[in-house]
């Protein structure tokens, strides 16, 4: 009797044992009944001492939770036989590796709950057999990255929490499979269709992060957030930073700045190849050459103000095993572009030439559109005249900066008299350089007939280039700093009014070393110049002084001397009456006088008691 009431029993809770099965070891079961009226069996698992999942789950569980253990993987397929399983939380354990089968035959699962484990990793291609999966919560834990192609196992799920991971980025296809949030209708009263956690991950803040904070903007109905606001972690000059207050450019592959494609130049001389290139990040620029041979060259990278990238290969003293082709290659994340650039070194003038006279050479024109050449005596041969191009008509107003424009110098031949003639009357005289750096000099000049409205261009290369760089000085200014040239190199520089054709007296060839080096070398005979006369002149300086100072004692001593002298004559310049009694002489002082006088009576009667004689006495 008591066998039967007991089946009954059993058959009443939840159908016939074998249904039912055994409660794993080390593990606590609970029967609950879900809001439509069935069913449903927990299995929570939580000693710290386990390894391993258990084997033994009962088949019908639906809820399994293995928290705060000690398991740190899952063997594959350890969950198939679970096909009622409907959430599975692992939360806090030591899970650092997960197989791609776990979720094999649980066609069931809403819920996946994996946070504050060790994962770096996550088996995304294993989502594939849960596809009633709506919540993964993989937050704190170690993973780095989302991979683009876990986009496409993704797309059913209505929460998602990758917060407190160290996640830098998120792939575009990732963002692209949450696109139809954006036009998706919203129905008042409903819950959001996606519930993100992107907050405390380290993210780098540059391009690759524009789609992401474009995502996030303005589309509050359909998508939630845990953290709303979320930060920069670097670069360092956006730290802190939130994504609201961003101004992201969009990422752009390397795009190459046509530039020359053909230098010639003498055996000897230096040659200055240039390449630049835009791109978003900004690309790393280097150079080869296309046969492979190492380079014998500097090279120098500098960035100009509208962003572009400049590199230059400096190759001193060229010779023919220099000719060839080089290539210069921007490249970024996105890809590489390249460009190549040839060099034909030439053999040198010949005596015939290089005899001439300054004059003869300065006034040689070019034929057709040769480029300028340059006399290693002087300066060019021909420097023509350069139109302005039509991107030049405006010149950046930043203070402190200049505005630097590459050209091809041409030759257009010989001026006419009405050109050369306001030329003569705005001639740039005294063109001197200042040393500053081995990377930078100053050009300082006067034209004493130009007005405050005047603009000057300075064209400067280096020596033997045909490629020359400009730098636009503000109009009035009479001085400006080149920067960014290569240390003990030759250099050709050349300023005149803008518009017009420098002559040889307004050009100038300098080395970067020697301008320098002299400078310091005048600083110095300076202070040697006077550190010498000052140890010269001080004791002469001193002997005249005191010479100067002995004589005005001596003449302050003679004068009081004189003084009282003449006090006494004055004072006893007595006389004795007839009748015996003493008077006055007419020749003596009046009252007032002996009364103002520089002596008093006591002196007086000092003197006469010294002659012999009594004197009157006279007191105020």
């Amino acid at each position: 009797m008591r066998v039967a009431v007991g089946m009954l029993w059993l058959l009443a809770l939840g159908g016939s044992p074998q249904a039912w099965g055994s409660c794993p070891s080390r593990c606590s079961c609970s029967l609950h009944l879900l809001g439509d009226g069935s069913k449903a069996r927990t299995v929570v698992c939580n000693d710290p001492d386990m390894t391993l999942p258990p084997a033994s789950v009962p088949p019908d569980t639906s809820r399994l939770r293995l928290e705060r253990t000690a398991i740190r993987r899952v063997p594959g397929e350890a969950f198939r036989p679970l096909g009622r399983l409907e959430q599975l939380w692992l939360p806090y354990n030591a899970l650092s590796d997960l197989s791609a089968l776990m979720l094999r035959g649980l066609r069931r699962l809403r819920e996946l709950r994996l946070p504050g484990n060790r994962l770096a990793a996550f088996p995304w291609a294993a989502l594939r057999d849960a596809p009633q999966l709506r919540l993964l919560d993989l937050q704190a834990n170690l993973l780095s990255a989302v991979p683009p192609e876990a986009a496409g196992f993704l797309g059913n799920l209505t929460f998602l929490d990758l917060s407190s991971n160290h996640l830098m980025r998120l792939p575009q296809e990732l963002l692209a499979t949450w696109a139809h949030l954006q036009t998706g209708p919203f129905l008042p009263g409903h819950r959001a269709r996606l519930v993100l956690g992107l907050q405390d991950n380290p993210w780098v803040c540059d391009c690759r992060l524009y789609d992401l904070v474009h995502f996030l903007e303005g589309w509050v109905p359909n998508l939630a957030f845990i953290e709303a606001r979320l930060r920069c972690a670097s670069p360092h000059s956006l730290a802190g930073v939130a994504f609201s207050q961003l101004e992201l450019r969009k990422c752009q592959s390397p795009e190459l700045r046509p530039g020359v494609r053909s230098i010639s130049s003498p055996v000897g001389s230096t040659v200055l190849l240039r390449c630049g290139a835009t791109g978003v990040p900004g690309p790393e620029m280097s150079w080869r050459t296309a046969n492979g041979h190492p380079l014998n060259g500097t090279v120098h990278q500098e960035v100009s103000s509208d962003g572009t990238r400049w590199t230059l290969l400096g190759l001193p003293a060229v010779s023919h095993l220099d000719s060839g082709d080089y290539v210069c290659q921007a490249k970024n994340f996105l890809g590489a572009s390249e460009t190549l650039i040839s060099l034909v070194v030439t053999e040198p003038r010949t005596s015939t030439e290089r005899g001439r006279s300054p004059e003869m050479l300065w006034g040689r024109t070019g034929e057709g559109l040769e480029a300028a050449a340059y006399d290693s005596k002087l300066v060019a041969r021909h420097v023509p005249h350069i139109p302005e191009p039509a991107f030049l008509a405006t010149v950046p107003s930043m203070k402190e900066e200049l505005a630097l424009q590459h050209f091809q110098m041409g030759a257009p031949g010989k001026l006419s008299d009405g050109q050369a003639r306001p030329q003569e009357t705005r001639m740039v005289r005294s063109l001197k350089v200042v040393g500053d750096t081995y990377q930078s000099v100053t050009l300082v000049w006067k034209v004493p007939q130009a007005g405050n409205t005047t603009a000057f261009s300075v064209l400067y290369a280096v020596f033997g280039q045909r490629d020359m760089r400009r730098v636009v000085v503000q109009p009035g200014e009479t001085s400006v700093t080149i920067h960014g040239l290569a240390p003990k190199t030759k250099y050709v520089a050349c300023v005149c009014v803008r518009g017009l054709v420098p002559q040889k007296e307004q050009c100038v060839i300098f080395s970067t070393n020697e301008v320098v080096d002299a400078e310091a070398t005048q600083r110095l005979i300076n202070v040697v110049v006077i550190s010498v006369a000052a140890v010269i002149a001080l004791p002469l300086t001193l002997l005249v002084c005191c010479g100067a100072l002995q004589r005005r004692c001596r003449k302050c001593r003679a004068g009081g001397s004189t003084e009282a002298t003449g006090a006494y004559v004055n004072l006893e310049r007595l006389g004795h009456s007839e009748d015996g009694s003493e008077e006055l002489s007419r020749n003596s002082l009046s009252e007032a006088d002996r009364l103002l006088s520089a002596r008093s009576s006591l002196d007086s009667q000092f003197l006469g008691v010294r002659g012999g004689r009594q004197i009157n006495e006279y007191f105020c």
